[in-house]
C-alpha cells in the first residue's frame, strides 16, 4: 500500500515567486502582511484564529519560505464568492503577483459552479483589468448580511464593490 503525503513542507524556489496553497506554517506571515495593510485602513484585519480557520481557502506567493503575497476565495452563497485578503508586500508590487493570485481563485469559483465573484476594494483599476465592473453594494445582500454587520466601517464604508460574472 502506497502512502500519500497530504501535508508536505513548501518547496524552496531559488528566489523566484511561487504561487501555492497556504500551509498552517504560513499563517503568521500572512497575518503580518494583511494586518500591515489593515493598520493603514486599506483592508480589514484578520486574527490568527480567522486565518487558521480558513487557511484552506488561501493561496500565497512564496519566495524561499517568505510569504510576500496572499489571497483567498470566500464562498458567500451558492451563486456568489468573494476575493478577500488580497495583499502583496510593497517591495513585490508591480510584478503581476496580484493577478497571479486572483486568477486561480477565479478559476476555483468557475470549477465550483459559482457564477459571480466580487471584491470590496480600493484598487479599482487593478480589478477592472481583471474584468470586474463596479456595482452598487446593495446588490451584495448576502455579503452585507454575513460580514458587513460586524465591520467597524459598517456605517462609513468607502470601499468600491466590484463583480466579475463568470462563463458557465
Amino acid at each position: 500500500m502506497q502512502t500519500i503525503a497530504l501535508h508536505m513542507p513548501p518547496p524552496r524556489n531559488a528566489g523566484e515567486p511561487m504561487i501555492r496553497r497556504a500551509y498552517v506554517g504560513d499563517v503568521e506571515q500572512m497575518a503580518g502582511l494583511i494586518n500591515n495593510y489593515a493598520s493603514q485602513g486599506l483592508m480589514l484585519p484578520k486574527s490568527l484564529a480567522q486565518l487558521y480557520n480558513n487557511v484552506r481557502d488561501f493561496i500565497v506567493v512564496d519566495v524561499d519560505g517568505a510569504i510576500v503575497g496572499c489571497a483567498a476565495l470566500k464562498i458567500t452563497w451558492r451563486d456568489l464568492a468573494e476575493i478577500v485578503s488580497l495583499a502583496v508586500a510593497p517591495s513585490w508590487q508591480g510584478r503581476g503577483l496580484g493577478k497571479q493570485l486572483c486568477l486561480p481563485l477565479i478559476k476555483d469559483a468557475q470549477v465550483l459552479g459559482i457564477p459571480t465573484v466580487f471584491a470590496l476594494t480600493y484598487q479599482v483599476d487593478f480589478f477592472k483589468k481583471l474584468g470586474f465592473e463596479i456595482v452598487e453594494k446593495n446588490i451584495l445582500s448576502q455579503k452585507v448580511w454575513q460580514d458587513c454587520q460586524f465591520c467597524s466601517k459598517q456605517d462609513c464604508c468607502d470601499e468600491v464593490a466590484m463583480i466579475l460574472r463568470l462563463e458557465p
